[in-house]
């Protein structure tokens, strides 16, 4: 299958939520792992968020950079990569800072089912790709994106966008980074969501790597995709 080299890169805490059961963003990690994923968003020809992330959170999903994003453009790139929402029902705020911030191309991928005003008024603001019939349908999605020339793939959460592509196969690589921190919560979201993989089926992974950094550690897994 024709797709982009992916890896999510998230942070958590220690007993592995992502945010709390608001959905609120919650800063687990320090600004030595913040300049480390700005290397990672620059390094990478695009960046994709689920729509939970985006009503949550509302991230740029910018190369903060100056020396980054002047490197990129020297290279004819645009400052930041390709950013992309899977937002199936186009529920994405015409405001969102995605489209206020930033330079390059924005994709919103949906599904057949998204209301057409709401597809129609997104597409005035970036690129739609549809695919999918009630949800957008991930490995459809990645072999678009390969066509369209994204070969390295960085993915920023949440939870359910992390199991759809997980559990599809579409993942190769995952930074986590565990901070010092309990946040706790039945509902509170962790790096993997979804509906879970059943015993004798988990996916498992590879220890690449492992570093401290600040007060919690990196994690650096392979993907051992079945």
């Amino acid at each position: 299958m024709n797709r982009p080299f992916t890896f999510i890169n998230s942070a958590m805490s220690a007993d592995g939520k992502i945010s709390t059961k608001e959905r609120k963003q919650v800063r687990i990690s320090g600004d030595i792992d913040f300049d480390r994923m700005d290397e990672l968003r620059a390094s990478s020809d695009a960046i994709m968020v689920g729509i939970g992330t985006v009503l949550a959170d509302d991230p740029s999903l910018t190369v903060k950079s100056r020396y980054r994003r002047d490197t990129r453009k020297n290279k004819g790139l645009d400052e930041d990569p390709v950013r992309i929402i899977v937002d199936s029902k186009a529920r994405t705020p015409l405001n969102a800072d995605i489209f206020k911030k930033g330079t390059g191309m924005r994709i919103v991928a949906v599904s057949s089912s998204a209301p057409k005003e709401k597809v129609d008024a997104l597409s005035k603001k970036a690129t739609i790709i549809t695919a999918g019939d009630e949800k957008v349908d991930l490995v459809l999605l990645m072999g678009q994106l390969s066509s369209m020339g994204i070969q390295r793939l960085m993915v920023e959460g949440g939870a359910t966008l992390n199991w759809g592509l997980l559990s599809n196969g579409l993942v190769d690589e995952v930074f986590s980074f565990i901070g010092n921190i309990f946040i706790g919560g039945n509902s509170s979201p962790t790096l993997v969501d979804g509906e879970g993989f059943l015993k004798g089926d988990f996916l498992p992974l590879e220890l690449i790597s492992s570093e401290t950094i600040e007060e919690g550690v990196l994690l650096k897994w392979k993907v051992l995709n079945k």
